[in-house]
């Protein structure tokens, strides 16, 4: 069961989304009063394609209700890039500055919560590379119970002060072989967790490079996304 839904941004702006839920016969997989556990999946420089949309299906097959907004709805919307073109989508990364992701971020937690088949005090975000990101950046500005980044690049030059702000458990998946993210980056997130006494799991895959856990790259590691695909699932089902 999938749709696009279309939300509204404080700056004056529109935002598709890709919305993945649970069939009715998988809505009882994880039933609590308060209705279901919601996840917002954050896209890589890529856009929300097909990849990212097979992602929120796979939550919503575990029966979640997940949600793919676009962000890059200001410079290209509905874009879906070339893995062997990046210079086609540094346009729309450069433009999506952080005080931009973050009137995003609200807007699609805000819809989240008040999705009626969702528990409002059981969400969790998801994000790869850029969007690894934006899901620790999303942590820091509203009350999600989970989340998770693989590979997010930036995070220790842009948010690790943030760190004392953070509302959720943060799951944080690393290529072994990555070249993008440098080992130093790595160790000032963790010793910023340990610092502020944040909880957090920290994961690197050794022979895993960046964008590992995407099927459609080249750089795509079976064995490390598949075991991180199990992690995810039991980090979710614990926190949220």
């Amino acid at each position: 069961m999938s749709d696009y839904v279309t939300l509204k941004v404080s700056d004056g702006t529109e935002m598709r989304a890709y919305v993945a839920r649970p069939d009715s016969a998988e809505k009882d997989l994880r039933p609590k009063d308060g209705g279901q556990a919601g996840i917002i999946v954050y896209q890589e420089a890529f856009g929300v394609n097909a990849h990212i949309r097979d992602v929120a299906e796979r939550f919503a097959h575990e029966g979640y209700v997940a949600i793919a907004p676009e962000l890059f709805h200001r410079t290209g919307a509905g874009f879906e890039g070339d893995y062997n073109d990046f210079s086609g989508v540094q346009k729309h990364i450069i433009a999506l500055r952080d005080d931009l992701a973050e009137k995003d971020i609200f807007a699609v937690h805000n819809w989240l919560i008040h999705d009626s088949s969702v528990d409002k005090n059981r969400t969790a975000c998801v994000g790869f590379c850029m969007g690894g990101r934006i899901a620790f950046q999303t942590n820091t500005l509203v009350p999600v119970s989970a989340a998770i980044s693989f590979y997010g690049g930036g995070i220790a030059e842009s948010f690790v002060h943030r760190v004392p702000q953070l509302h959720g458990s943060a799951l944080m998946f690393w290529g072994g072989q990555d070249k993008r993210i440098l080992p130093e980056h790595i160790r000032s997130i963790i010793d910023a967790f340990r610092s502020a006494g944040k909880p957090y799991t920290n994961i690197e895959f050794s022979e895993a490079a960046h964008g590992f856990f995407n099927d459609a790259r080249s750089t795509y590691h079976k064995e490390s996304a598949e075991q991180a695909w199990r992690v995810v699932l039991h980090f979710l089902k614990t926190h949220c």
